[in-house]
């Protein structure tokens, strides 16, 4: 796994490049923007690690030049600004993920495995399946035990993102990041109210459960070890 450590705080930087390394990451670092966006452009990473305030050049700027340069690396954005809008504004200028500064490295670690499993789901792979739930991204359809389930367009979206997460814990923070682009106030009862549909739907007239609810961390959908 090639990575690409863009962090002017020496202390952090280093920090990151070891535990990468100690995970068979081989690790690039640049101290300052103008050095990371040269090297960004100029190699091909599985992944780009993007401190958001840098010195010569800012890590929102790196990022747009590389989307616009249809660079499609994954990148995760370091910041200390974690407000909603600043995250907001991090994704929309074409990041994979962000977290927020300080961070614990097992989270920073599983986000890049999340990202790089994403990254295995090929456009053309239409066919997506858990057990016996199957969705299917061309027809936009749906089906358990070969029945058709008809879901609702956001229901669909939540399914969608489970079948793409299937086996790790999704959170609600994940889903309105990516199912309702932060429209909605976290405190909002909206997740559990399309959670609550979409189990009817996808599990009550079947005899095992697949969306499964981890208590204090979110939901995750997988075929049950009963």
């Amino acid at each position: 796994m090639h990575t690409l450590v863009i962090e002017d705080d020496i202390e952090t930087a280093s920090y990151i490049a070891k535990g990468l390394k100690e995970h068979g990451h081989v690790v690039d670092q640049a101290s300052d923007g103008k050095d990371g966006l040269f090297m960004s452009l100029e190699n091909d990473y599985d992944i780009i690690i993007l401190d958001r305030m840098l010195p010569a050049l800012d890590g929102l700027s790196i990022l747009k030049t590389l989307r616009i340069s249809e660079r499609q690396t994954p990148v995760i954005i370091l910041s200390a600004l974690g407000e909603v809008d600043d995250r907001v504004e991090g994704l929309k200028a074409g990041g994979d993920d962000y977290l927020v500064k300080p961070f614990a490295f097992s989270e920073l670690l599983a986000r890049i495995e999340a990202l790089l499993r994403r990254g295995e789901i090929k456009p053309d792979t239409s066919l997506m399946k858990v057990a016996d739930l199957e969705l299917d991204r061309l027809t936009h359809t749906v089906k358990r035990a070969g029945k058709t389930i008809d879901l609702q367009p956001r229901e669909y979206m939540i399914l969608e993102f489970f079948m793409q997460h299937a086996g790790q814990v999704v959170t609600r923070t994940m889903l309105l990041e990516s199912v309702w682009d932060y429209h909605f106030d976290p405190q909002t009862n909206i997740i559990d109210v399309h959670i609550s549909r979409l189990r009817n739907k996808i599990d009550k007239e079947f005899d095992s459960p697949l969306l499964q609810t981890v208590r204090g961390a979110g939901y995750c959908l997988r075929e049950s070890s009963a």
